[in-house]
């Protein structure tokens, strides 16, 4: 924890301006809009087919579900007394005893089931176009050019789960020094090396090369690192995965905030999925463990001065279980969520707005390993929040129109429709 207790210091020492007293009091109270905006990422969970699924071949897909009805049933008391449990399409939830949050169910309007389209839309940015994928291989002139710039062949070069081609091409990694080289159902550039071959910061510099060359016909949404270590028959992945991502090709949410002089708090991935843009203050996480700590202290002990936003992803459930179609490990990664979330409502101050929501399926239960067009969920807590429901929104953009809203700003012309007046007393 020191490493972690270190990081997060410098993070609420910039937030910490206005911790006196009379900051909990009639002051705050007496406020109309949120002060503090906290957006939650569930990376993949989804909560039932999108309208278009079949266009995908993910018909039957919901995530959340599939996964509570494959162990016995979920017990989420948090996630379920802020509505989750009734939500259309959820099933095997434990219903609540009171619900004291706002809740939804938000469709994608972006084409595609990625991750950066999915939490660029939730900030406002709708694609009109999907990203370019590759799902047999890239062009082999665009690898030879890569192989040209790093100075030495690949391996690999087709679509597959991350964990099964360094299972199969990890030893020949090893022997020859030569990158893996893969991509997926999604728009993306992955990079395999075992951390004892090729390190990691030859492995970023490799990442590097190909965004350079990842342009024009052959733009994708991502390069990710993908370092390893282990033996043969006993490779693990590390958490030093980067990802080198394509910058939003429009203004987001986060661009028009820190325009407006609003503070932005990036956990985990979303600096990398941004591009850094709109961003103000990062802490880059391991995993959920590390951000749902990181989450719990911010929200305990950061103080602002003026309007702030914290925006959170929590990347294991898609990378650990929903891509592994481990749903046992997906079951028990929710649940220490439930918990983490149980531990931040508590000091949740009457001018906190959470909310809670998801950017795509990854279906455990299902024989694909990829993402899944889906439903999200979007749920909603605070002091002064009222309970109830929000509805079926049209796009995801709603999220981030609501967020504008809440922090008192203008949409400036960017989508989506705000929930706020719905759900706040204030």
């Amino acid at each position: 924890m020191e490493r972690l207790d270190s990081r997060v210091d410098g993070i609420t020492r910039v937030y910490s301006a206005r911790m006196d007293k009379g900051m909990r009091g009639k002051e705050v109270m007496d406020r109309v809009m949120p002060a503090r905006v906290i957006v939650i990422v569930l990376d993949s969970v989804g909560i039932g087919e999108a309208p278009d699924a079949h266009e995908y071949g993910d018909e039957g897909s919901n995530t959340l579900t599939n996964t509570a009805l494959s162990v016995g049933g979920l017990d989420l008391p948090n996630m379920a007394s802020l509505g989750l449990a009734g939500l259309p399409g959820v099933k095997g939830i434990s219903p609540p005893g009171a619900v004291t949050g706002a809740c939804g169910v938000m469709t994608p309007r972006s084409p595609g089931k990625d991750t950066m389209s999915g939490h660029w839309e939730l900030m406002g940015l709708v694609l009109e176009r999907p990203m370019r994928t590759f799902p047999n291989g890239f062009p082999p002139e665009l690898i030879a050019e890569f192989e040209r710039v790093i100075g030495r062949p690949t391996l690999g070069n087709v679509a597959a789960s991350g964990t099964e081609i360094i299972a199969r091409l990890g030893e020949e990694h090893m022997r020859t020094g030569w990158p893996i080289v893969y991509t997926s159902a999604d728009s993306v550039f992955q990079i395999a090396a075992h951390e004892d071959v090729v390190s990691v910061d030859e492995l970023y510099r490799m990442c590097e090369a190909a965004r350079r060359l990842l342009t024009g016909d052959y733009l994708v949404g991502r390069v990710i690192a993908r370092p390893f270590t282990g033996n043969p028959g006993a490779f693990k992945r590390t958490a030093r995965r980067r990802d080198f991502s394509l910058e939003p090709p429009g203004r987001t949410v986060l661009d028009l905030l820190t325009e407006s002089g609003a503070t932005v708090l990036a956990i985990g991935k979303i600096e990398d999925i941004f591009s850094g843009r709109g961003i103000t203050d990062a802490v880059h996480t391991s995993g959920n463990e590390e951000g749902q700590e990181v989450l719990v202290r911010v929200i305990k002990e950061g103080s602002r001065d003026g309007k702030e936003m914290v925006f959170a992803n929590l990347v294991d459930f898609d990378m650990l279980y929903g891509h592994r179609n481990d749903a046992r490990g997906y079951a028990e990664a929710l649940r220490s969520f439930d918990r983490a979330l149980g531990l931040m409502l508590p000091h949740l101050r009457p001018d906190d707005l959470l909310l809670i929501t998801a950017d795509h399926g990854c279906d455990p239960t299902t024989p694909s390993t990829d993402h899944s067009r889906e439903r999200v969920p979007v749920l909603a807590a605070g002091p002064n929040v009222r309970p109830g429901y929000v509805g079926m929104r049209r796009t995801f953009a709603d999220l981030g129109a609501t967020v504008t809203h809440a922090l008192g700003f203008s949409q400036d012309g960017l989508p989506g429709e705000s929930f706020l007046m719905s759900i706040w007393k204030g």
